[in-house]
């Protein structure tokens, strides 16, 4: 029997507009079988409902989601005032209403209370764990989902417009772990009605913008073909706020084989002191990328090895 052939070997982030109604692991499938790709994941989860900016990332480049994900994130979403959703969100059924609808005024003011780094409870349907299962499957077997508060940052959040009584269209920027359906089932709470989001558009994911996106149906019409690759960016995309430290060729390959390396230049040793004990940087010579690694003792150690 013939070997299954496994895809070719692209290397890179594509900016992918997921499409309403697709989870993300069926977009990041979508993507890797219209461009032939061996390997692929994604930087960010974004539930069926929501819409926008899905980093996927390309061979070696899945080595970097953990980075690309601790980006800051910008979402634009509606509220619907006057319905609590188990989900806190569309998807899910009514679990109580409200007639109070809060005014501009009231939502403006409310606001400022929710800027800065606060205590948010995850919405029981989330991917988080609880002793070792997902909190979505127990909170679908019909279990109670008590998930702690802890603190995420919200460096903006600001009203766009209201344009009915029951809906608010809002601007958020946030930090990692962040949730929007959270954001909206408290800020409910906090005008004295009840909330949920009923539509989410994610714009913006660390250096991945929505402007530079490209749509599945889009991708779907360059196919296998070289235009395809134009939409595929460098793996140090996902990097770019991470100081750059260029080596030789030997302290490369040294890096490459999991050793440490002290750097030969003094203005190299310099700025490793200069950054401290634990700093993460990127590795690179000849202008390729080698390794994500830690400074440590005046030198760098390898935290993942990238074969470019």
């Amino acid at each position: 029997m013939a070997a299954r052939r496994r895809g070719q070997a692209i290397h890179g982030w594509l900016i992918l507009d997921k499409p309403l109604g697709m989870s993300s692991s069926q977009a990041v499938g979508a993507v890797r079988r219209l461009l032939d790709a061996a390997k692929a994941g994604h930087g960010g989860t974004l539930d069926p409902l929501a819409t926008g900016v899905l980093p996927i990332a390309l061979g070696e480049a899945t080595k970097t989601v953990s980075w690309a994900m601790a980006g800051r994130k910008v979402y634009r979403f509606t509220l619907r005032w006057g319905e609590a959703r188990d989900t806190d969100d569309a998807a899910g059924r009514v679990t109580a209403s409200s007639a109070e609808r809060p005014s501009t005024a009231a939502i403006a003011a409310a606001l400022p209370g929710f800027i800065g780094t606060i205590r948010q409870r995850p919405p029981a349907f989330s991917a988080l764990k609880i002793a070792g299962e997902r909190a979505y499957d127990l909170a679908r077997s019909g279990a109670a989902v008590d998930l702690a508060p802890r603190p995420v940052d919200i460096l903006e959040l600001r009203l766009l417009r209201q344009p009915d009584p029951d809906h608010a269209e809002l601007e958020a920027m946030v930090g990692k772990g962040t949730y929007i359906r959270a954001i909206g089932r408290d800020l409910g709470e906090a005008l004295g009605t009840l909330a949920h989001v009923s539509a989410l558009r994610r714009l913006r994911v660390g250096p991945f913008r929505a402007e530079d996106a490209i749509s599945l149906d889009n991708l779907a019409s360059l196919g296998h073909s070289a235009a395809a690759s134009g939409h595929i960016l460098p793996v140090e995309t996902a990097l770019d706020d991470i100081p750059a430290l260029a080596l030789t060729e030997d302290e490369a390959g040294r890096l490459r084989c999991g050793q440490a390396v002290t750097p030969l230049r003094p203005s190299d040793r310099a700025r490793i002191d200069q950054l401290g004990d634990g700093a993460t940087v990127r590795a690179t010579t000849g202008g390729k990328l080698v390794a994500v690694a830690q400074t440590v003792a005046g030198g760098i150690k390898p935290v993942r090895v990238l074969n470019l």
